[in-house]
């Protein structure tokens, strides 16, 4: 696993998308600090930049890097959920504006699969994740399900065989509104 990782970060430190496998489904992601290449990824989506994206990170210690106040609630959330969720912060901080809606809020999920972990930690920095589908289309379950219309603009595919996810399915997704109160955005 390592080579691939190594190749990867390669990859995504000279501004490349990439297709790989994430704790729920399938995503198309780069580096989230590299503003150039998450415009690509708008542009291969067709998705208009007013939707924001998530990012993925390997631990919840990372959170405070990029969320300036942290919910009080969020820290029991995080540690008592089960399958794989995504949290929008309030307060987003050092990443590229074209991902930072105008609530100022961001999406951070922490992930699970074995192969972005690492990937995170060898990167050193965050991922954009989002579905490996055109904006309005229904994401993908699995690889096989993939668009070729998607699968052509990517720099580079990471094998199917370091997808580790049995439940492919998008993620929960929890919005933080204060210090002890959430809203169940999708189950």
């Amino acid at each position: 696993m390592e080579k691939e990782i190594l190749r990867c970060v390669d990859r995504l430190k000279k501004g490349e998308v990439i297709l790989y496998p994430t704790d729920t489904i399938w995503g198309i992601g780069c580096n989230a600090l590299n503003a150039k290449t998450i415009e690509r990824i708008y542009n291969i989506k067709q998705r208009n930049e007013s939707k924001s994206m998530l990012v993925l990170l390997d631990k919840a210690e990372k959170i405070p890097l990029y969320v300036k106040k942290i919910p009080l609630i969020a820290w029991d959330l995080i540690t008592q959920t089960d399958r794989p969720t995504t949290f929008i912060y309030p307060t987003a901080q050092n990443l590229p504006k074209m991902i930072i809606p105008a609530d100022g809020t961001i999406a951070i999920r922490i992930t699970k699969n074995a192969f972005c972990k690492r990937l995170i930690q060898v990167l050193d920095a965050p991922l954009i994740s989002t579905s490996a589908n055109i904006s309005g289309t229904t994401p993908p379950n699995t690889f096989n399900e993939i668009s070729k219309e998607i699968i052509k603009q990517m720099d580079y595919i990471v094998p199917e065989k370091y997808a580790d996810s049995t439940d492919y399915k998008p993620s929960r997704i929890i919005r933080f509104i204060d210090d002890y109160n959430f809203l169940i955005i999708r189950e």
